[in-house]
């Protein structure tokens, strides 16, 4: 289609602000952003919508402008809902680089100009898919009830006979073949396989076999997500996008199937956007309880500001008798791990992985079968600098819950509080996959308080597990409350030369008696600690007689040099042990 034709569109209100000469150019696609560069996201002939929220000051609009013209776009479509009238210097800008500029009325949606230009390319390129797009522009532009990205996946199955489906960056599944869910091992080898390719700068479609069935991957960005710091770098962006799987081979696909289907991700996009801006409100009363606590603020004002936000932070419950506080954080190694590029510790880093966090955190916490079904849909995720910290509700005993197939409720009981390693095990492969050999994720959870006044207390001591997490090796690790009351605390933070020759001293001349002579000094060791000492339950529990294990014990004594009757030996052999 050509942009003249756009213009003559009542529908989509919009205005010529520059480049009349230019009208008779190609739109092969559409684009939303505002990155202050998106050139890795063009490939020519697209219209870019743009709400300006990249430009800062008059400097920054003639090297937006300047990339899109290398890049061969088509046209700018500038909202006006942010600044009201089209900057001059833009206009400008435009101008000297004939770009055509035109103005987005602010009650136009981007998403209806999205919808008519995919509708519009789709029916010019092939007419297999045309149909699909229409239907599903009529269903979305009805509202929810249209069915979101259920509906468009169920139109490629019925119109085209391919099964989809959409999943998160973790493998979770966001809709999909109302017939034939995907199991977990196969979404999540999905999410890996997508998150390492799109590392490797493959270009997309990522196709790949899991389990003798073909897929191939196509990349659903989130637009909204990719106008923050934390878009500069792949490697952080690609953690927050979502993906849609189709169950055909894209190698055997003519290049209009291909764009085609591109033209249902953002479609899908525009669902992804929906659903993002609900959360918004979530995001800023979790915010606001967040700085309160931070800032030491009265325990009476932190209870009030949750009576305030109950109704949006916990629908249908009224207040929460418990809560629980996550802490998340991603860091990548080097300077050019960052997402700025930047130091490590400079702010915009810091805003771009506490952003990334902040994701990562809400897709895991969001999962009905980590939080279960009654929290997942209140799960308040604010950013704390290059952390993220989520609220988590947990509604006591005698709580009402749905009785199934009733129209009634019954008193439920106290939901089960939330485990360190069982947040993560159901990510832990496919984060693996994109955080790559430069990238890590530590999560550390508080005990459950029962009060607005423990809240301090618990994020402190979700941000002390989080730090133990971030001392053990893995890329993603996680810690909970219960490993801060003892030695667990202190060892990891141990250098790892000092580890070394702490254990190798003290174990290794039983390493090497074992070795030779299968003597089983170290098995025996570690019974005799675990029995505290205790002769008689160590000889028991190894069915060894009494005075073979006094003859072990004295052998293991002879080797290192230690009395095993003292306390001070026998506690450098414990941690010895557990750093080993």
């Amino acid at each position: 289609m050509r942009l003249r034709a756009l213009l003559e569109t009542d529908a989509l209100g919009l205005r010529l602000l520059g480049g009349e000469e230019e009208l008779d150019r190609s739109v092969r696609g559409v684009m939303t952003t505002d990155l202050r560069d998106p050139s890795r996201y063009l490939s020519g002939g697209e219209l870019v919508l743009t709400g300006l929220a990249w430009r800062r000051d008059a400097a920054d609009s003639e090297p937006f402008v300047r990339i899109l013209a290398t890049a061969g776009v088509a046209g700018l479509a500038a909202g006006e809902a942010e600044l009201g009238d089209i900057p001059a210097d833009l206009l400008e800008a435009c101008e000297r680089h004939r770009m055509p500029l035109f103005a987005v009325n602010e009650t136009v949606a981007f998403a209806t100009i999205t919808e008519h230009v995919v509708r519009q390319v789709s029916g010019e390129r092939a007419g297999d898919l045309a149909a699909v797009v229409d239907r599903h522009r009529r269903l979305m532009t009805s509202g929810p009830a249209g069915g979101g990205p259920e509906v468009v996946l169920d139109l490629l199955g019925s119109d085209l006979d391919l099964r989809a489906w959409v999943l998160s960056p973790t493998g979770r599944q966001i809709a999909g073949a109302s017939d034939a869910p995907l199991p977990g091992p196969v979404r999540t080898a999905l999410a890996g396989h997508h998150l390492t390719a799109t590392r490797t700068g493959r270009r997309a479609p990522h196709r790949t076999t899991v389990d003798g069935t073909t897929y191939s991957l196509f990349p659903v960005p989130n637009a909204a997500r990719d106008a923050g710091p934390a878009s500069r770098d792949v490697r952080t962006s690609l953690l927050s996008d979502w993906l849609l799987a189709v169950e055909a081979d894209a190698d055997d696909w003519p290049s209009a199937r291909l764009d085609l289907l591109q033209g249902v991700t953002q479609l899908i996009a525009v669902e992804r956007d929906r659903r993002d801006a609900a959360r918004t409100v979530r995001r800023r009363l979790a915010q606001e309880v967040v700085e309160l606590v931070q800032t030491g603020a009265a325990p009476g004002e932190i209870a009030a500001r949750l009576r305030v936000a109950a109704p949006v932070l916990l629908p249908g419950l009224g207040a929460a008798p418990c809560w629980q506080v996550v802490v998340a954080r991603v860091e990548w190694s080097g300077a050019e791990g960052t997402a700025t590029g930047g130091s490590p510790g400079d702010s915009d880093s810091a805003v771009a992985s506490g952003s990334v966090a902040q994701a990562l955190l809400e897709e895991i916490l969001v999962d009905p079968a980590v939080t279960g079904p009654e929290c997942a849909d209140r799960i308040a995720v604010a950013q704390a600098g290059d952390e993220a910290v989520a609220l988590v509700p947990l509604p006591g005993p005698g709580r009402l819950v749905p009785v199934p197939g009733e129209e009634r409720f019954e008193a439920g009981g106290a939901a089960p509080a939330l485990r360190a390693e069982a947040l993560l095990a159901a990510v832990r492969e496919p984060l693996s996959a994109g955080l790559g050999d430069d990238g890590r994720l530590t999560l550390g959870v508080s005990a459950v308080v029962d009060s607005p006044e423990g809240l301090r207390g618990a994020l402190e001591e979700a941000r002390h597990a989080r730090r133990v997490a971030a001392a053990r090796p893995g890329r993603v690790c996680a810690a909970g409350h219960d490993e801060l009351a003892s030695h667990v605390l202190l060892l990891p933070f141990v250098p790892d030369d000092v580890r070394r020759a702490f254990t190798a001293r003290l174990l290794d001349p039983l390493r090497d008696y074992d070795g030779r002579h299968r003597a089983e000094l170290i098995p025996t060791l570690e019974a005799f600690l675990d029995c505290d000492g205790s002769w008689t339950r160590c000889a028991s529990r190894l069915h060894l007689h009494v005075n073979t294990l006094r003859y072990r014990v004295g052998r293991i004594e002879q080797l290192t040099g230690r009395d095993l009757s003292r306390l001070e030996d026998k506690l450098d052999f414990f941690l010895a042990l557990r750093m080993s």
